[in-house]
């Protein structure tokens, strides 16, 4: 990306060249890092400006000191001296939707409210989780033959990741 500084022809301004990070340079930057065992790439944006967003997640908890271990060793692969750049490293919050099949595993036994591209929310129990898709146990109200009131069945439906537009784990106090 070129940027040109001040004003038109025969402008003194110097021209300033500023050179966009590449995302998969970031991503081999992570594939190296020692601790990779540890946490999980979920997501790397790198805006035009060079802000980079790093997120991570882990099987377990992850501190501010990971973050900010994972963020020197980022900086530590970049030059900057040639490179203008600005670094974000964060967890995904328990509020973010799972984007990764990793994410979905340490999730299994969770309650998740899933959004479905055809329109449809459902909320139940994660139960499996291959590298296809996943299966989620769902309650429902059914009439039962010769019963006036309606029974709570619950229902396996199993959905493939191409089918889903957002997943969340979800957060419920009782």
């Amino acid at each position: 990306m070129h940027q040109k500084s001040g004003g038109g022809e025969g402008s003194s301004l110097p021209l300033l060249f500023v050179f966009m990070i590449d995302k998969q340079r970031i991503e081999d930057i992570l594939n190296r890092y020692p601790g990779r065992n540890e946490y999980f790439l979920v997501d790397v944006i790198v805006t035009p400006d060079n802000v980079i967003k790093v997120e991570i997640d882990s099987d377990g908890p992850i501190a501010i000191d990971d973050c900010a271990t994972l963020s020197h060793y980022i900086e530590s692969q970049l030059d900057r001296e040639t490179e203008d750049f600005s670094l974000e490293v964060g967890s995904a919050g328990i509020n973010s939707p799972l984007r990764n099949v990793r994410q979905y595993c340490k999730n299994i036994g969770n309650e998740l409210e899933v959004f479905t591209c055809d329109g449809k929310k459902l909320t139940g129990v994660l139960k499996s989780v291959n590298s296809e898709g996943f299966v989620l146990s769902v309650e429902k109200l059914v009439r039962a033959e010769g019963k006036k009131r309606k029974v709570r069945i619950e229902e396996n439906l199993s959905f493939s990741y191409k089918e889903i537009k957002k997943a969340n784990y979800l957060i419920q106090f009782k």
